[in-house]
């Protein structure tokens, strides 16, 4: 398959589940950022990036909208508990509140999948360690997410382990 037919291959459901997380933690940081609300910045999302092809950004992975609403929901409902799990996986002295938004909305859209659905957490912790290693491609980051995840997987699921 030549590159310029690439595009017409529909994504695999891993590839929409990844589109989805990595539109969550977008999402997210648009949340605060904005102080939109989270049936708002869905619904930009399901406009303007949900399989969305330009000319400028080229293709946006058609990602999987049932996860994406349900990963949002729980990030959003239950984001005092989500923020408190981050909270005891960091440094004492190091409050979620301090942290890049970036990583917060990586935090709480993680803690929305551990707590609201059942991916299992390893699953969890690999995809969004990726979506880390995007924002962040120097690296640093990635061992740092992956053991705040880790502790965050570990308390919310501990049947898991």
């Amino acid at each position: 398959m030549s590159d310029d037919t690439a595009h017409l291959k529909p994504p695999s459901k891993r590839e929409m589940k990844s589109a989805a997380r990595l539109y969550c933690v977008q999402a997210l940081f648009q949340m605060e950022a904005s102080d939109m609300s989270v049936d708002r910045v869905r619904r930009e999302f399901y406009d303007h990036f949900f399989g969305l092809e330009t000319e400028e950004e080229g293709t946006f992975i058609d990602g999987d909208q049932d996860l994406f609403h349900d990963v949002t929901e729980t990030a959003v409902t239950e984001q005092a508990k989500i923020d408190q799990m981050t909270d005891r996986a960091l440094v004492a002295k190091w409050p979620i509140a301090r942290i890049d938004p970036t990583l917060r909305a990586l935090f709480r859209a993680a803690g929305g999948e551990l707590l609201g659905m059942q991916t299992p957490p390893k699953v969890v912790i690999v995809e969004y360690v990726q979506i880390a290693e995007a924002f962040y491609p120097e690296g640093r980051e990635k061992k740092f997410v992956n053991a705040v995840l880790d502790h965050m997987a570990r308390e919310a699921r501990p049947e898991a382990f």
